[in-house]
Parts: C-alpha cells; structure tokens; sequence
C-alpha cells in the first residue's frame, strides 16, 4: 500500500505544487510540469494546504453532515448517498466506487512528510513545525474514522511495505506530541525564513499557528473526556500554557484561501460541489441536499435566526426532510423542502454557508475553538476564563460567520433553551449550541461529539441496518486489505456498526 502512496503522491504533488495559486488549483496541467525533487517549499506547501482541504471539505464533509444529523435528501433524491444512508461499510470502503478516507487521508500526509524531509534537509524550521502540525491533525483524523494504524512505519514506502499497527490511544499521544514539536520548530524558525503568500493558511504568522495547533490538541484532549487520563490531561494543558500563545479566538478562523477563482476546478469546493458550477447552474447536491426535520427543529425551537440565513423557506415555513428516508413522499419533494440559501436566493448577499465562489474554505472555526475552550473550561480543564463568557462568544462568531445581525445575540442568548445560567447540564448545552454552529461548516465533529457524549439526541436514519446501529467508524479498505491484510487482521473485526474507537466509551 504505502508504494503506491509514496507514487500517487510523488504525482500528487507534481501536479499540485505549482509557483502560483491559480495554477496549482488547475486540473489540466502540462506533463513536461517539474518533478518533485526540484519543487520549492514555496510550491510544495500551498499544495498540500489545499489537499487537506479538499479532503476536508469534500466526502469527510458529506459523511459528517449526514451522520451528524444535518443532512438528508428529496424524495427525488432517494437514491443518493445510499451507502451513508443505510452505514453500508462494505460499500463505503471499496476499492473502486468507495470513500477513499484512508487512501486520500494517507496520501496527504506523504505530502506533509516530503514537505518536512526537504524543509528539514534545508534548515528551515517554519515548514518543517507547519508539517509537523498538519501530520498531526491528519493522524488524529484517522484515528478518529479507523482506530488502530500505522504511525511509526507510516509514510516510508519500500522500507516498510506492511507497515506496523499502533493502537489508536498510542497514536493520538504522538499525533499530539508532533504538534508540540511543530509549534516549537516554527517559533524557533530565524526572522524572515517564515512562508509567505504560499502560506495560504496564515499568511507566515508563526502566532496564528500555534494558536491553531494548540485548538488542535484541545480538540484532541476534549475527544478523550469520557475516558480521559487525567494526569496526560493536565500535562497537556500545561505545555500549552507554558507555549503561551493561547487558542484561537474570536475573528481568528483558520481558512484556506488559496486564491479561488470564478473558473471550473477552481472555485471554493464547497460552493463547486453544494451550490453552484461556474455557469451559475445549480449542482446535483444544491437540488437534492436536504435539512433534516430534527435540524431545522432545533433552530425553530430556540427561534434561532441563523435558520433564515440557512435555507429558504417554503411559503412562510421552514421544511426538513427525515434522514435516510426510503420512501418517495410528496412532503419530502424538492418543491415542498428547504434548499440552502446563498447569494442567489439573498439578493446577492452572502447566506450562513455560501457566500461567493471564492470565500475561503473553514478548516477550524473561531466559534469551535471556543465551544471547546468553554468545554475545556467547565470540566475545570481551564483555569482564569469563564465557560460562560465563552459560550457566548462562540454564539456571537457563530452569528457573524453565518451573517446573522450582531444585536439578534442579547434577546437570543436571554431564552431559557440558550441561556447559560439556565442550564441544568451545562455540557449539555455546550455542545448544542456547538452543533448549531458547525452545521455544514465542520459536520464531522458534530458526529464526532455525538459519538462521544451522545449530544444532541440525533434521530436514526430510517436505513439503519437496526433500530438502534449507528455508524461508530469505517472498515479498513480493501487497499489496505489487499496489501497489509496480515497487519490490518491483527486488528480484529472492524464491522462499521459494532465497534468503537477507543474514545468511544
């Protein structure tokens, strides 16, 4: 497996890691383009960004949305999506018609790994702590679908063919210790050696990132509340306070910008894949995506204003549709539910999730950051910050990003299903208004947190194999089965339904 990896991503990065941002975006590139070994860092490193957000935003974006609870489809959608809508973990993981998540997910840490050789050959420190921090939040992402993996012999191609399963609490510890290391490299890295424009992420601010990286870990740690060591906890925290950069706040959203352009191939993914082509015609997604009825109950019961940004109402009403619904029903047709809102259907203005062919791409909102920081805070995980102040401060940049008018927070925060002072289960509370948050913009960490605490009380879909089967992770491909069946059988039964990775407790 890993010789094919090193090869996709020695081509990946060929035809990804040109000079400028719009010729890396471009999907008709000259073979005669260089070769890996006489790329910059410069070239590299924009690439890889936008690897990882297409990965992101593309089949982890669907698998959270539709598992998280957000998503379903029309009536003349019923045959979309069958196998995330059923937990269909044969199907998911196929060779040919499959998620590709371990594949795309490996592929892209092989970028970050040639990225760190060259940086490390050349002595520069800020590429090689930046690839230290994206390596992390990769592993961490793979953990998270698969569990157990390989870590150590990972990325080495003929030297480790069959590459050595770690289990997924051992890899987690070291995905968390390469981003310590990342952060340190990068603040030690010498004035003016920083990226530049190439850093599409942030622009070359050293702080920014390790603010992001610190948000990583405290993403990574709070996975672990229900079965949390609480001594590595502590230890954790204090090398984070120690660093002394914090986490991201407010107006500090980490999003990928690397030059989108209104032409195919090159728009935000997002908007390309969901919304609209460049011809302005609406996608296959855009018709047939659906809210859920739970989604669109949860804003309506707390008079959200976040659900006229969101959707578009039918007559004067908001319709949802039920999640893996298999019957074709008059009151789940595309006439009679919500689409999405964007700029065509706002008189041009922005909406909550599509704004412009070109907006940037979220890979870790400041309203997350700060839902876990209010978490972190109400465990006692952090000490000289109030939970409240940051709950609500996540609400507030949850508004902004989603362009609900800032003086909609004081009479919203003052009903008694937001208020935080109202809440018997604090937690509880957290996380749903987490969940309103991430709503298409992060769903994989709504499933995630479902998976960890149960929150919210996400309706089945009508497809589960039982009543009570959720999807709790993915199978290991048949790639990987293929070529390092005799490590991946090491692992046990990894049925998609019945198992649990080793956070889910």
């Amino acid at each position: 497996m890993y010789t094919t990896i090193k090869r996709i991503g020695l081509i990946g990065l060929t035809l990804l890691g040109l000079s400028s941002c719009r010729e890396y975006l471009d999907v008709n590139t000259n073979p005669n383009a260089p070769i890996n070994e006489n790329l910059t860092l410069s070239a590299k490193f924009p690439a890889a960004l936008v690897s990882t957000t297409n990965y992101e935003l593309g089949a982890l974006a669907q698998i959270g949305a539709f598992w998280g609870g957000y998503w379903g489809t029309t009536s003349e959608g019923i045959n979309l999506f069958v196998d995330l809508k059923s937990y269909n973990g044969p199907a998911i993981r196929h060779q040919r018609d499959g998620i590709p998540v371990w594949e795309n997910g490996y592929t892209t840490l092989l970028y970050y790994q040639l990225i760190r050789e060259q940086a490390q050959a050349e002595g520069n420190r800020f590429y090689v702590g930046a690839a230290k921090i994206m390596q992390g939040w990769h592993f961490l992402r793979l953990v998270d679908f698969y569990n157990n993996l390989p870590f150590d012999d990972a990325l080495q191609g003929t030297q480790r063919p069959t590459p050595r399963y770690e289990d997924g609490k051992t890899v987690y510890t070291k995905a968390i210790n390469l981003i310590t290391e990342g952060i340190a490299d990068m603040k030690a890295a010498p004035a003016g050696t920083q990226a530049g424009s190439d850093d599409v992420l942030f622009g070359g601010n050293t702080t920014r990132w390790a603010k992001f990286g610190n948000t990583i870990k405290l993403r990574a740690l709070l996975r672990q509340s229900e079965v949390a060591d609480q001594g590595l906890v502590t230890a954790e925290l204090e090398k984070i306070r120690a660093e002394g950069s914090g986490f991201l706040g407010a107006g500090e959203t980490a999003a990928v910008q690397p030059g989108y352009l209104n032409t195919s191939g090159k728009l935000n993914p997002l908007w390309e894949s969901n919304y609209r082509t460049v011809q302005g015609v609406t996608t296959g997604n855009y018709v047939d995506l659906r809210p859920t009825t739970f989604a669109v109950e949860q804003y309506k019961s707390r008079n959200d204003p976040r659900l006229s940004t969101l959707y578009v109402p039918v007559g004067t009403a908001y319709k949802g549709v039920l999640f893996g619904n298999p019957n074709v029903d008059a009151q789940y047709n595309r006439a009679a539910t919500s689409a999405f809102r964007g700029p065509q259907e706002n008189a041009g203005r922005p909406a909550a999730l599509f704004k412009s062919a070109t907006q940037p791409s979220v890979l870790l909102g400041s309203f997350e950051s700060l839902f876990l920081q209010a978490e972190a805070a109400q465990r006692g995980w952090l000490t000289g910050v109030s939970a409240k102040t940051l709950y609500e401060s996540a609400i507030q940049e949850s508004f902004s990003y989603m362009e609900v008018p800032a003086t909609a927070f004081t009479a919203y925060n003052a009903q008694l299903l937001v208020s935080f002072d109202g809440a018997t289960n604090k937690i509880e509370r957290i996380i749903e208004q987490k969940w309103l948050a991430l709503n298409s913009i992060s769903s994989l960490e709504a499933w995630n947190d479902y998976r960890r605490l149960g929150i919210p009380n996400i309706p089945n879909s009508l497809q589960a194999p039982a009543p009570t089967a959720r999807p709790l992770r993915l199978m290991y491909p048949e790639t990987e089965r293929m070529t390092n069946n005799t490590e991946a059988s090491k692992q046990g039964n990894d049925d998609i339904i019945q198992n649990r990775v080793w956070w889910d407790k």
